[in-house]
């Protein structure tokens, strides 16, 4: 389940170390189109969107 930091609103995984303090959500924000749209290193290990959900 992704999370949404709340220091920035970037969307990192579950258990992501940059998270901080966030927030459970369940779908991803339709501005997320392509994998290269989530910044954070954590998502390296997923090639596409179709695995996150």
């Amino acid at each position: 389940m992704p999370i949404m930091s709340s220091d920035d609103f970037s969307i990192h995984r579950d258990g992501c170390d940059e998270v901080g303090d966030g927030m459970p959500i369940s779908d991803l924000p339709d501005e997320v189109e392509s994998i290269e749209d989530l910044d954070c290193p954590c998502w390296s290990e997923i090639d596409s969107l179709a695995e996150i959900s």
